[in-house]
């Protein structure tokens, strides 16, 4: 049995706290942003979909660099990774709040998704060089602890921050813990061994992030030029798709691809990445959704905004506790239909929301979600993983996660692109009623504000009639995120139920 070297076993505590700093910075930023965007929004002039890129492209980027981070932490030292990720992550923060303009922002976002994808597997892979076997365990539930409170405090300090000084101290908080985990591993963390032979099959890499980036940007600006329709859209389409055929004709010609088709030959695997990509869709969709309906449509301030989110992410650390008990005693699908039939559920009341819900109704229905969510999330990666032979493993923890990553970015822009198709196509839908000669404008109470005859009262009615098409066009996206929650109920029949239950543990952080 390996035991860890002699420093990091002595310094064994500050280097657990870098790595949960590392991890808490990381997954604070996948939320953190989402409270503010309505103020982003008006700071660099963007539409709600265009507002999205800041959040898609911080996933696509990280989706893109997460595989090769074993590659790169081979070649080059996971401490020499480890530094270089935490100071090109807190310098793409600083310049991301910084950013002047909506193509600045992405930009720096793109940077920020790619110095961060590696923080969080180098964690693992720190906490368990430096932890004997038998304390790995209690290691990693702690890690967990910093992976989850990332979703808790994101809504609620990001809040916070943009009521009290700017949207842009959301990024900027990662200045001060940046600065710590970068002093703090440069100082505790000792040199691992590196392997100059190590490869990385750079045309299967190249192919496939030619491939998500260039569809990822025809679905962020395909509402702005009316999709095919504009030269753009036909052109990335095109590149898209070429990337995506050299992909698969070289994973399939290669000695040593970048994905291995092997992976998929184990049905479990195959299920588990199909079925995280509906989860990332659907539960990062609706985070995109939340944040301008509580602050827009139902006037909450940005700290009450944050409040309300953040219970959701209490919910799904205490599923998450609960779980961990029932794996290995509990059929693992059956803990992934009740995550399935909570997280169905909550789109569905969701469904009936208006601006008059209760701030408790918000409240309730949030950690129903986040409870489905801790249902699902490790569940959903044990059984995935847990009948993959053990070289194969880290490769496919590397696909899972690409996997859940996509779903995000691209159920960010579905959602984001049918809130704006469906207000246009509901607001012409109901200014139809609205005519002189409706009987319910006789109402002296309604006509005197909702007169078509004035000025005021012509702008007060398109407020309303706008506002009105919203609420629909919400109701929509919920509906659609309900039935791509249970759509992937017949996959629960697909998975087999891993031989020892021991194996099971080995992989659940993975």
């Amino acid at each position: 049995m390996p035991t860890p070297h002699a420093p990091e076993a002595r310094n064994r505590g500050a280097i657990t706290a870098c790595v949960m700093l590392a991890t808490l910075m990381q997954a604070l930023d996948t939320t953190i942003a989402n409270v503010a965007l309505p103020y982003m929004q008006g700071s660099v002039a963007a539409s709600q979909d265009q507002i999205a890129w800041v959040l898609t492209s911080y996933i696509v980027a990280a989706a893109i660099m997460t595989p090769p981070t074993g590659f790169l932490a081979a070649r080059f030292g996971i401490k020499r990774l480890f530094l270089v990720s935490v100071a090109g992550f807190t310098v793409a923060s600083m310049l991301c709040g910084a950013a002047e303009s909506l193509v600045q922002l992405v930009l720096f976002r793109v940077l920020q998704g790619f110095f961060g994808a590696a923080l969080v597997p180098l964690s693992q892979t720190v906490l368990f060089d430096i932890n004997p076997k038998e304390r790995q365990g209690s290691a990693m539930a702690l890690w967990g602890v910093a992976v989850m409170a990332g979703p808790v405090l994101g809504p609620v300090l990001g809040g916070w921050l943009t009521e009290n000084y700017s949207w842009r101290y959301v990024f900027y908080i990662n200045l001060p813990v940046g600065l710590l985990t970068f002093l703090g591993i440069m100082s505790f963390l000792g040199e691992s061994g590196r392997d100059p032979r190590a490869k990385l099959d750079w045309m299967g890499f190249g192919t496939l992030s030619l491939a998500i980036g260039a569809f990822q940007v025809m679905l962020d600006r395909g509402e702005e030029l009316d999709w095919f329709s504009s030269g753009e859209i036909v052109i990335e389409a095109i590149i898209a798709a070429g990337a995506f055929y050299l992909f698969m004709a070289h994973t399939f010609t290669a000695r040593e691809p970048f994905v291995r088709p092997s992976l998929f030959r184990d049905r479990n695997f195959t299920a588990g990445v199909l079925f995280v990509f509906v989860v990332g869709l659907t539960y990062f969709a609706s985070l995109a959704l939340q944040p301008p309906y509580l602050q827009e449509l139902m006037g909450y301030p940005i700290v009450t905004a944050g409040l309300a989110m953040g219970p959701r992410g209490i919910g799904t650390m205490a599923a998450m506790a609960l779980v961990g008990k029932l794996i290995g005693r509990v059929d693992t699908r059956l803990l992934l239909a009740i995550g399935l039939g909570l997280s169905a559920w909550a789109f569905y009341a969701m469904t009936g929301w208006t601006p008059d819900v209760s701030e408790r109704t918000v409240i309730f229905v949030g950690v129903i979600q986040g409870i489905g969510l801790g249902f699902l999330f490790t569940p959903l990666s044990v059984v995935t993983l847990a009948t993959l032979p053990a070289h194969f493993r880290t490769e496919g923890a590397g696909l899972y996660s690409l996997s859940r990553n996509i779903g995000s970015s691209i159920g960010i822009s579905v959602v984001n692109t049918m809130l704006t198709r469906n207000t246009q196509v509901n607001h012409a839908d109901i200014a139809r009623h609205v005519t002189p000669t409706n009987r319910i404008l006789e109402e002296p109470s309604i006509g005197q504000f909702l007169s078509p005859f004035t000025a005021a009262g012509r702008a007060a009615l398109d407020a309303t009639v706008t506002e009105q098409a919203r609420i629909i066009a919400y109701i929509n996206d919920y509906k659609l995120l309900m039935i791509a929650t249970l759509v992937v109920i017949p996959l629960l029949m697909v998975f087999e139920k891993p031989a020892r239950a021991g194996s099971q543990h080995s992989v659940i952080l993975e």
